[in-house]
């Protein structure tokens, strides 16, 4: 017969508990994963309005584009700790989403429903602070599209990627607003087309690389299939580039060439991105775009184009 083990052996076999200074820091290792840290420089888009336009429109300008930048990272925050603490029981079957920090209960769901609110405050108060009321309203929109898209929006096909696109588009017109930069109609048709594009790939893999398991994880998908929206996604893409010629043809005599030029490298990211969405990763459409060696070539190389026009 084996001998039961000894209280002191058990309590020796047990892991000590951990310090109030090691859970606070799992705590907020936890805080920062839910925010998606990789999702923020989507932010950045703020500087679009002003990139274009060669201009930060205003003094200060620059100090005004950063805090439009951090309202949509404050609001993006909010929305993603609400939505984990909705969608925890989800995220659990999903393959990767189950790691998320309130799926896997290293976040408790209170503290994101909390955290949620003090982000979303924050960012609708920076537009107040500056006192630019087309920011705070630009974040407002933001903030209302994507909690009805949780809530009702992503069980309607189609309509559930006009929300997922609006994202993009909303942070160009935060910046723009911010900086008293106003838009062209040219420019706001390739962004609204750009975000049109990368919400159809979000789908496409999703689709794709999770068949039947990825309708029981988002079950709008059931009305979708993979070759339409491969198709959507380039149709995308080709009137992106056609509304981007239309407005470097516009430009004047000196930027004319290099904005035409710079359509190229444009393009070839586009074609680089339909590649490596269609192998049917399940990597995040985000990390396509950001670190894939060839597609940052291409954005450098358009960027790099882009700006020279500017200054000519």
């Amino acid at each position: 017969m084996t001998a039961e083990p000894s209280a002191p052996e058990v309590a020796q076999a047990r892991p000590a508990p951990a310090g109030p200074a090691v859970r606070l820091r799992r705590w907020l290792i936890a805080v920062v994963r839910t925010a998606r840290p990789r999702q923020w420089p989507k932010n950045l888009l703020v500087f679009a309005a002003p990139l274009a336009g060669k201009t930060f429109g205003r003094p200060d300008g620059l100090g005004y584009a950063l805090v439009a930048a951090a309202a949509f990272g404050l609001a993006s925050a909010a929305v993603y700790f609400i939505n984990d603490v909705a969608d925890a029981e989800r995220d659990r079957q999903h393959p990767r989403k189950r790691y998320r920090p309130v799926a896997a209960g290293d976040l408790p769901a209170r503290h994101a429903l909390v955290l949620g609110a003090v982000c979303a405050v924050a960012g609708l108060a920076a537009g107040a602070a500056i006192s630019v009321p087309l920011l705070t309203a630009a974040v407002g929109a933001y903030l209302a599209i994507s909690f009805s898209y949780s809530w009702f929006g992503k069980h309607i096909p189609v309509l559930e990627v006009g929300f997922l696109a609006s994202g993009f588009l909303l942070r160009v017109l935060g910046g723009a607003a911010a900086t008293r930069v106003p838009p062209s109609g040219w420019f706001l048709l390739v962004c609204s087309l750009g975000a049109l594009a990368v919400a159809v790939a979000k789908r496409y893999t999703e689709l794709a690389s999770l068949g039947a398991a990825a309708i029981a994880h988002r079950p709008v998908l059931r009305w979708y299939r993979p070759w339409a929206l491969l198709a959507a996604q380039w149709a995308a893409g080709v009137l992106m580039i056609a509304a981007y010629l239309a407005w470097a043809a516009g430009e004047r005599p000196g930027a004319q060439m290099w904005h035409l030029l710079s359509a190229i490298p444009l393009a070839a990211a586009l074609i680089r991105f339909g590649q490596l969405t269609a192998r049917r990763t399940a990597a995040p459409v985000e990390d396509l775009l950001t670190r894939n060696g060839l597609m940052l070539t291409c954005e450098l190389t358009w960027l790099a184009l882009f700006v020279t026009g500017l200054q000519a």
